[in-house]
């Protein structure tokens, strides 16, 4: 069930510390933690605790908890410091987006330059 944790989520697993991350920021609605796998010098994910599939479920059903997820995910640029040259926010969408972990999160990325369009 959506929103409910979810016994085979990696994400669920380290929100509920079953799974060891570094966490970076945490709210009562969210958890911000390094990706393990960094593609920028900044490259964080910012999920909600609750599990929602991806981030069209999780706007259709929380939309406020959606919000918090882009309020963190613009306080983790500010706290690693590419707030002021810059920084990208991703949702990827489903595997043929690229997303690996069916919980939704968005990974925040900055520290270096990107090209347009992405991918």
């Amino acid at each position: 069930m959506a929103g409910e944790p979810q016994a085979d989520c990696l994400f669920c697993k380290i929100v509920s510390g079953d799974v060891p991350a570094t966490v970076v920021r945490e709210t009562e609605t969210t958890l911000a933690f390094r990706d393990i796998n960094p593609q920028a010098p900044t490259h964080v994910l910012v999920i909600p605790r609750a599990h929602y599939r991806d981030a069209g479920t999780l706007a259709a059903a929380e939309p406020a908890i959606a919000a918090d997820v882009l309020r963190e995910a613009a306080a983790v640029a500010v706290a690693d410091g590419t707030d002021g040259s810059g920084y990208r926010i991703v949702f990827n969408t489903g595997a043929g987006a690229g997303q690996t972990v069916f919980h939704a999160h968005a990974h925040v990325l900055g520290g270096r330059g990107f090209n347009w369009p992405p991918g």
